[in-house]
């Protein structure tokens, strides 16, 4: 019998990897066989856990995860990787796939996890397709789209616009404004233009 090979990922710096190590383990994955990404999308294909996790990887392994959104986001992508460790003789272990542990070397796992791979890209989409949808209206209606609201008013924004014009160098403005120069730039065009 081959060796587990664990891995575990989160989107974002500020996540951990606990939960999903507990449950690897748990799993029967060795700590040396575990490999992990932080802060790290499932849609990014470059993956450095991932990759180790891959190479690490023999006929008769079995690459053991938790979630399926722990591989990936694209249906495609998800399905291409469980192929390709298919024909490398390689098994793929989901821990938590439709309520219990789902094995791709067996017809059923195969089965279940297109399945399930299918409805993770479907519920993606669908997500994004309400985000787009309410973008839209809300900008429509001329209504707030959220995001970081202006720390400056137009009045402190126009006495900077004057010290640039009076010879102060405008990148000592905008970082005694504690923005950039860029954005200082942007918004001095905005007041005027507001004007």
């Amino acid at each position: 019998m081959g060796k587990l090979i664990g891995y575990a990922r989160v989107s974002t710096r500020a996540q951990d990897t606990d939960r999903q190590e507990q449950d690897l383990l748990a799993a029967g994955v060795r700590r040396d066989d575990l490999y992990l990404d932080h802060g790290v999308s499932g849609g990014r294909a470059e993956r450095a856990g991932l990759t180790k996790a891959m190479e690490a990887l023999h006929g008769g392994d079995t690459l053991v995860i938790t979630t399926l959104d722990r591989l990936g986001r694209s249906t495609h992508n998800m399905l291409a990787l469980a192929d390709d460790l298919r024909a490398r003789g390689v098994g793929l272990r989901v821990l938590n796939l439709g309520g219990g542990d789902v094995d791709t070397s067996t017809p059923t796992g195969q089965m279940v996890f297109t399945v399930m791979a299918a409805l993770g890209q479907m519920e993606l989409d669908i997500k994004r397709e309400r985000i787009n949808d309410s973008v839209s209206k809300r900008r429509a209606a001329g209504k707030d789209l959220g995001g970081r609201k202006a720390q400056f008013t137009d009045s402190q924004v126009r006495n900077a616009a004057r010290l640039i014009e009076a010879g102060e160098p405008a990148a000592q403005v905008a970082r005694d404004l504690g923005m950039s120069r860029a954005t200082l730039y942007r918004r001095m065009k905005d007041t005027a233009t507001t004007s």
